[in-house]
């Protein structure tokens, strides 16, 4: 897909105007008490209605082509917080069999005592969402691309299988961001973010985002106001000033990635390079169609005779982090960290192997993130 990148609204959409000195950006409203007495709106931080909080909601509202969104405190906080707005006791879901370890931690661990069904696909295609729908499910979940294999699912298909169900479809949008990806063109009815990755962009945000048509969006917020995980709103400020620069560092990011995942292939000790942007991506075409880029993210396998661990201990500029999406070049073994809770019989049937190394290209110079691996390899 062709996007004309919209660097305008990064910059400018949802801003409040400082009508008192003329500042450049927006004010910080730090208070927790609102007037009561004879306003039409009454504000509170955990009604997610505070100014910052609004200026969010806007913004992404504007860059997901959505109607509007909330902030929330974590993308956990907005993952939870919208399947449990739709799901109650006696429903169904159906999740992706490849979605972020902390997902899938959730649903484990949580859903059966509230007396929710779920399943996991068996694959990401269509009709592997399709054998898993029961009477009495009301969501299908997917993440595309998926974390940490970078697998691609058609939305547009799962979306349209949804809506002829009568189901509501939502998708984690983390790895893409809204400059890659806008799910609600596809049919989407509800998109996430973990804004604390590429919304954040500077690993120093925690932050979710939750974007859809008002009414379901209503919806999540009412029962976020119970689960109170709203976004604070100097947390919020640090967000705008984040999303600001989205577009431009997307950009960059999908440059270097391209570059970086075109080398590894290169190199005889990588088994194998998983890039949605590579020609040899089993689902390449699929990510053209449904992508405006390819993103910053990518994994690969280690050859067997490389210990992952030695193997990031070598590295001097790519720091070995929990998260990604930052500015700076980062890495992880999956298997020891986003995906550690699950069993390795579970890591094994999708494909995360303890040689697997996902590694969160970063906006250096993309010669020295490549110089950094090649020197690891040498060693």
């Amino acid at each position: 897909m062709t996007r004309k990148t919209n660097h305008t609204a990064c910059i400018h959409e949802g801003q409040i105007q400082d009508q008192q000195f003329g500042g450049a950006i927006s004010p910080i409203y730090l208070a927790t008490s609102y007037p009561f007495m004879d306003v039409e709106e009454k504000r509170y931080p955990r009604y997610f209605n505070t100014p910052n909080q609004q200026v969010i909601a806007k913004k992404l509202a504007a860059l997901e082509n959505a109607e509007a969104a909330l902030p929330f405190s974590s993308g956990m906080a907005a993952i939870s917080t919208s399947l449990f707005a739709f799901l109650e006791s006696g429903d169904h879901v159906v999740f992706q069999n490849e979605i972020y370890g902390g997902s899938h931690h959730l649903v484990q661990e949580e859903f059966s005592k509230y007396g929710i069904a779920y399943s996991f696909t068996k694959g990401m295609e269509i009709s592997d969402f399709e054998s898993e729908i029961r009477e009495n499910t009301k969501v299908i979940y997917m993440e595309t691309p998926s974390n940490p294999l970078l697998n691609i699912t058609d939305v547009r298909g799962v979306a349209k299988l949804a809506k002829e169900k009568g189901l509501i479809s939502m998708i984690d949008n983390t790895f893409a961001s809204p400059i890659n990806q806008t799910p609600l063109d596809l049919g989407v009815n509800l998109v996430i973010h973990s804004a604390t990755k590429y919304l954040g962009g500077h690993s120093d945000i925690s932050a979710g985002a939750v974007a859809g048509n008002k009414e379901l969006v209503d919806r999540v917020m009412y029962k976020g106001r119970n689960f109170g995980g709203n976004l604070s709103d100097f947390m919020c400020f640090l967000l705008e000033r984040s999303m600001k620069t989205l577009a431009l560092r997307i950009e960059k990011h999908n440059e270097n990635a391209q570059f970086i995942a075109e080398k590894l292939t290169e190199i005889a000790l990588v088994k194998k390079v998983y890039y949605p942007g590579l020609k040899s991506h089993n689902k390449h075409e699929l990510a053209r169609e449904q992508m405006y880029g390819f993103g910053g993210m990518l994994s690969f396998d280690l050859a067997d005779d490389i210990d992952a661990k030695s193997f990031q201990h070598k590295l001097k500029m790519i720091k070995s982090s929990m998260s990604l999406a930052g500015i700076e070049s980062t890495i992880i073994q999956p298997s020891l960290t986003s995906h550690a809770l699950l069993s390795y019989e579970e890591r094994m049937k999708l494909g995360i192997s303890d040689n697997l190394l996902r590694l969160s290209v970063g906006l250096e110079n993309k010669e020295d993130i490549l110089d950094d691996l090649i020197q690891a390899f040498e060693k």
